[in-house]
């Protein structure tokens, strides 16, 4: 039996015409001789009926807080629903569909709810359902713990479903569909020339999803790269051929520098050495608070590093009873220049440098990996670095 698991997230399942397209990927799976396993999202995004953020919308703070069980049985309705509404669709093209909740599929969870850990998928409903030529539609983004709990696998888990089903049942591939045609060298919508990657790695994409690219979650990436499983980003509205993901990446050695993604919101820290200060322990006082940081830069009588936003009043309450004095700069954004390719090529820093410095922007703080070079630089001149280094690297 020749596997694929199939997964269409919330803007491909939100109305009518969409759904019809969803219905003909599915038909073309079938006709190849592939057997789908189809994943959905919750249908539309905040404000539509269905959607995850309307139906949390129905309930009071409070009870978010105090009964996460009964939060995580409303979060699942959006996917439950879309499972039948799916279903009906497939039904009417002739194909016989079996809708499916998250624990119904066999994926079982931890207890951790709002943001559940995936502890097996018993595969055994599923391979029944396929071994008579039906084809099971499955609830993303949830699962049922060792009590009969459902639960919820947070922001993104539909991913993390399909890659878990894909993982569980030997795929030959998990096809993640969405509203654009795969993964592109830069936002589009900042660089005009942005071009697709039809071929990248999973160190490649993980490092994209992980740093501020929003078309697949991180956890998904790890789960298929873990089982080696090829992953295909696509878009559910055309028949472009979108993003191979898999651990070959691109053979190409046309480019060093594979894309350019970036993250807003970041807050630049620096912290000086002072007599009778926690100065050396401020780093497990901050992941003691949960407050996370990068782009970390350690001298003897200095630390920079940055933080989000969001954890910055947390922040300066902690270093106040810490009676520790620092400077920030806000407004700040960060730069991840990737390609697997760079490794051991010299004068990659230098060009960026070099490029960004042509365009009078000043980077205020650097880091880098055998695969990543990151830049922060203020946000203010993000769209206009981004653009300079894809130039720079010919990536259009």
């Amino acid at each position: 039996m020749k596997i694929l698991v199939q997964k269409f997230g919330g803007t491909s399942v939100s109305s009518e015409e969409k759904r019809r397209l969803v219905a003909s990927k599915v038909l073309n799976a079938k006709a190849q001789g592939y057997s789908p396993v189809v994943v959905v999202s919750a249908m539309g995004r905040k404000g539509e009926p269905y959607a995850t953020d309307t139906l949390l919308s129905l309930v009071d703070e409070s009870l978010k807080i105090m009964n996460p069980l009964a939060v995580d049985l409303l979060m699942s309705c959006g996917e439950t629903i879309s499972t039948v509404i799916m279903c009906n669709e497939l039904n009417k093209n002739k194909i016989d569909a079996v809708p499916l909740t998250g624990g119904q599929a066999g994926i079982i969870t931890d207890g951790n709810y709002t943001n559940a850990a995936i502890l097996n998928v018993d595969t055994k409903r599923i391979l029944d359902i396929l071994g008579k030529g039906k084809t099971p539609v499955v609830a993303g983004f949830q699962g049922m713990d060792e009590k009969g709990y459902v639960t919820t696998i947070g922001r993104g888990g539909s991913d993390v479903t399909a890659a878990m089903l894909g993982a569980a049942l030997n795929a030959l591939e998990t096809q993640i569909y969405t509203d654009v045609d795969g993964i592109m060298t830069a936002d589009p919508r900042i660089v005009s020339d942005a071009t697709l990657i039809k071929e990248i790695s999973y160190d490649e994409i993980f490092q994209f999803a992980d740093q501020g690219a929003k078309v697949i979650h991180p956890r998904a990436v790890e789960i298929s790269r873990k089982y080696n499983i090829p992953m295909v980003i696509k878009n559910t509205m055309n028949e472009c051929d979108g993003t191979i993901i898999s651990n070959m990446g691109s053979e190409s050695l046309e480019n060093i520098i594979t894309g350019i993604t970036h993250m807003n919101n970041r807050v630049q820290i620096k912290i000086c050495k002072s007599p009778g200060s926690s100065y050396d322990d401020l780093f497990d006082i901050l992941a003691q608070n949960l407050i996370s940081i990068d782009l970390i830069n350690v001298f003897p009588k200095e630390k920079i590093f940055t933080i989000d936003e969001k954890d910055f009043t947390k922040f300066t309450h902690l270093i106040k009873e810490l009676n520790m004095s620092y400077s920030f700069m806000k407004n700040c954004s960060k730069l991840s220049i990737i390609g697997s390719k760079m490794r051991g090529i010299p004068g990659v820093m230098a060009r960026i440098l070099k490029a960004l410095t042509r365009e009078n922007i000043e980077v205020l703080q650097t880091a880098d990996s055998h695969m990543t070079i990151w830049c922060l630089v203020e946000t203010g001149y993000v769209e206009k670095a981004i653009n300079a280094l894809h130039k720079e690297f010919k990536l259009g």
